[in-house]
Protein backbone atom coordinates (compact mmCIF):
# COMPACT_ATOMS: atom_id res chain seq x y z
CA UNK A 1 0.00 0.00 0.00
CA UNK A 2 1.81 3.47 -0.99
CA UNK A 3 1.63 6.55 1.46
CA UNK A 4 -0.36 9.75 0.77
CA UNK A 5 2.33 12.64 0.13
CA UNK A 6 0.58 15.86 0.95
CA UNK A 7 1.11 19.03 -0.37
CA UNK A 8 2.56 21.58 1.78
CA UNK A 9 3.72 18.96 4.44
CA UNK A 10 7.18 17.78 4.48
CA UNK A 11 8.24 14.96 2.45
CA UNK A 12 9.91 11.70 4.14
CA UNK A 13 14.17 12.10 3.99
CA UNK A 14 15.76 11.43 0.84
CA UNK A 15 19.25 10.55 1.15
CA UNK A 16 21.32 8.41 -1.96
CA UNK A 17 24.07 7.36 -4.06
CA UNK A 18 24.40 8.81 -8.05
CA UNK A 19 26.36 8.02 -10.71
CA UNK A 20 28.46 11.20 -11.29
CA UNK A 21 27.56 13.52 -8.49
CA UNK A 22 28.43 11.34 -5.16
CA UNK A 23 25.63 11.28 -2.62
CA UNK A 24 23.47 13.12 -2.79
CA UNK A 25 20.54 14.45 -0.05
CA UNK A 26 17.52 16.33 -0.27
CA UNK A 27 17.87 17.70 2.89
CA UNK A 28 21.56 19.90 1.63
CA UNK A 29 19.33 21.25 -1.89
CA UNK A 30 19.33 24.74 -1.70
CA UNK A 31 17.65 25.28 -4.56
CA UNK A 32 16.01 28.93 -5.64
CA UNK A 33 12.66 27.01 -5.91
CA UNK A 34 12.36 23.76 -5.96
CA UNK A 35 13.71 20.41 -6.63
CA UNK A 36 12.31 17.92 -9.16
CA UNK A 37 13.04 14.46 -8.59
CA UNK A 38 11.75 12.42 -11.02
CA UNK A 39 11.29 8.43 -10.03
CA UNK A 40 12.17 6.10 -13.17
CA UNK A 41 11.33 2.75 -13.66
CA UNK A 42 14.62 1.70 -14.26
CA UNK A 43 17.26 -0.15 -17.14
CA UNK A 44 14.79 -2.29 -18.09
CA UNK A 45 12.15 0.36 -19.32
CA UNK A 46 12.50 1.65 -22.74
CA UNK A 47 9.87 4.67 -21.98
CA UNK A 48 12.10 5.52 -19.64
CA UNK A 49 15.40 5.67 -21.84
CA UNK A 50 13.30 8.27 -23.51
CA UNK A 51 11.67 10.42 -20.97
CA UNK A 52 15.64 10.52 -19.41
CA UNK A 53 17.38 11.74 -21.89
CA UNK A 54 14.61 14.52 -22.66
CA UNK A 55 14.72 15.88 -19.05
CA UNK A 56 18.82 15.44 -19.67
CA UNK A 57 18.29 17.71 -22.43
CA UNK A 58 16.21 20.57 -20.48
CA UNK A 59 17.99 20.04 -17.45
CA UNK A 60 19.98 23.69 -17.77
CA UNK A 61 16.27 24.98 -18.68
CA UNK A 62 15.29 23.77 -15.61
CA UNK A 63 18.27 25.00 -13.12
CA UNK A 64 17.60 28.70 -15.00
CA UNK A 65 14.32 28.18 -13.41
CA UNK A 66 15.56 27.66 -10.02
CA UNK A 67 15.13 23.81 -9.75
CA UNK A 68 17.88 21.28 -9.05
CA UNK A 69 17.26 17.95 -10.85
CA UNK A 70 17.74 14.40 -9.58
CA UNK A 71 16.66 11.25 -11.43
CA UNK A 72 16.37 8.38 -8.98
CA UNK A 73 15.24 4.95 -9.48
CA UNK A 74 14.86 1.76 -7.40
CA UNK A 75 18.09 -0.29 -9.50
CA UNK A 76 21.15 -1.64 -8.24
CA UNK A 77 24.38 0.60 -8.17
CA UNK A 78 25.51 -1.96 -11.80
CA UNK A 79 22.30 -1.57 -13.21
CA UNK A 80 21.60 2.48 -12.71
CA UNK A 81 26.15 2.20 -14.24
CA UNK A 82 24.54 0.77 -17.49
CA UNK A 83 21.60 3.23 -17.43
CA UNK A 84 23.97 6.30 -17.11
CA UNK A 85 26.31 4.59 -19.94
CA UNK A 86 23.93 2.98 -22.25
CA UNK A 87 21.96 6.13 -22.07
CA UNK A 88 24.32 8.58 -22.48
CA UNK A 89 23.38 10.80 -19.28
CA UNK A 90 26.08 12.47 -18.42
CA UNK A 91 25.60 15.45 -16.01
CA UNK A 92 22.37 14.26 -15.00
CA UNK A 93 22.50 13.27 -11.56
CA UNK A 94 21.61 9.93 -11.71
CA UNK A 95 20.32 8.41 -7.94
CA UNK A 96 19.85 4.56 -7.55
CA UNK A 97 19.41 1.97 -4.62
CA UNK A 98 16.18 3.58 -3.61
CA UNK A 99 14.39 1.03 -1.24
CA UNK A 100 11.00 -0.51 -2.24
CA UNK A 101 9.98 1.15 1.44
CA UNK A 102 11.12 4.29 0.75
CA UNK A 103 9.43 4.50 -2.13
CA UNK A 104 6.09 3.26 -0.77
CA UNK A 105 6.93 6.13 1.78
CA UNK A 106 7.44 8.85 -1.14
CA UNK A 107 3.92 7.18 -2.24
CA UNK A 108 5.45 5.26 -5.39
CA UNK A 109 3.48 2.19 -7.10
CA UNK A 110 5.40 -1.01 -7.01
CA UNK A 111 5.51 -3.52 -9.30
CA UNK A 112 6.34 -6.76 -9.43
CA UNK A 113 8.52 -8.65 -12.43
CA UNK A 114 6.98 -9.56 -15.28
CA UNK A 115 10.38 -10.92 -16.78
CA UNK A 116 12.02 -9.50 -20.29
CA UNK A 117 10.62 -5.99 -21.21
CA UNK A 118 10.77 -5.12 -24.86
CA UNK A 119 14.09 -3.70 -24.29
CA UNK A 120 15.35 -7.33 -24.17
CA UNK A 121 15.99 -6.68 -20.29
CA UNK A 122 14.85 -8.53 -17.14
CA UNK A 123 12.70 -6.89 -14.58
CA UNK A 124 13.95 -6.62 -11.09
CA UNK A 125 12.14 -8.36 -8.56
CA UNK A 126 10.25 -5.25 -7.38
CA UNK A 127 10.62 -1.89 -8.49
CA UNK A 128 8.89 1.09 -8.21
CA UNK A 129 6.80 2.72 -10.90
CA UNK A 130 7.68 6.61 -12.24
CA UNK A 131 6.78 9.55 -10.32
CA UNK A 132 7.59 13.37 -10.30
CA UNK A 133 8.03 15.51 -7.53
CA UNK A 134 8.13 19.44 -7.34
CA UNK A 135 9.76 19.75 -3.44
CA UNK A 136 10.20 23.32 -1.89
CA UNK A 137 13.45 24.43 -0.54
CA UNK A 138 12.41 24.15 3.03
CA UNK A 139 11.22 20.12 2.73
CA UNK A 140 7.30 20.54 1.57
CA UNK A 141 5.62 18.65 -1.24
CA UNK A 142 4.32 21.27 -3.90
CA UNK A 143 3.74 18.91 -6.34
CA UNK A 144 3.24 15.78 -7.46
CA UNK A 145 2.65 13.24 -10.34
CA UNK A 146 2.51 9.60 -9.52
CA UNK A 147 1.68 6.90 -12.06
CA UNK A 148 0.71 3.21 -12.14
CA UNK A 149 2.65 1.92 -15.28
CA UNK A 150 4.92 3.76 -17.58
CA UNK A 151 2.78 5.83 -19.41
CA UNK A 152 0.67 9.60 -19.40
CA UNK A 153 3.67 10.93 -17.81
CA UNK A 154 4.18 14.93 -17.45
CA UNK A 155 5.61 16.54 -20.36
CA UNK A 156 8.93 19.18 -19.09
CA UNK A 157 8.47 21.27 -21.68
CA UNK A 158 4.60 21.27 -19.81
CA UNK A 159 6.15 21.46 -16.36
CA UNK A 160 8.78 24.13 -17.57
CA UNK A 161 5.45 26.48 -18.51
CA UNK A 162 3.99 25.86 -15.26
CA UNK A 163 7.00 26.85 -13.50
CA UNK A 164 7.18 29.84 -15.27
CA UNK A 165 3.87 31.08 -14.04
CA UNK A 166 4.18 29.33 -10.66
CA UNK A 167 7.28 31.75 -10.11
CA UNK A 168 5.65 34.83 -11.24
CA UNK A 169 2.57 34.66 -9.53
CA UNK A 170 4.04 33.11 -6.17
CA UNK A 171 1.17 29.99 -7.25
CA UNK A 172 0.48 28.29 -3.77
CA UNK A 173 0.77 23.88 -3.61
CA UNK A 174 -2.72 22.73 -4.11
CA UNK A 175 -4.38 19.54 -3.05
CA UNK A 176 -4.02 19.83 0.63
CA UNK A 177 -7.17 20.15 1.91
Amino acid sequence: MSSKLMPRQPVPALKVPTIEHGDWDLAAQKPSYFTLILVYRGLHCPICRGYLKELQTLQDEFEKHGVNVLALSTDTEERAQTTHTQWGLTGLPLGYGLSIEAARAWGLYISASRGVTSAGIEEPARFAEPGLFLIRPDGTLYAASVNTMPFARPHFKDVLMALDFIIKNDYPARGEA
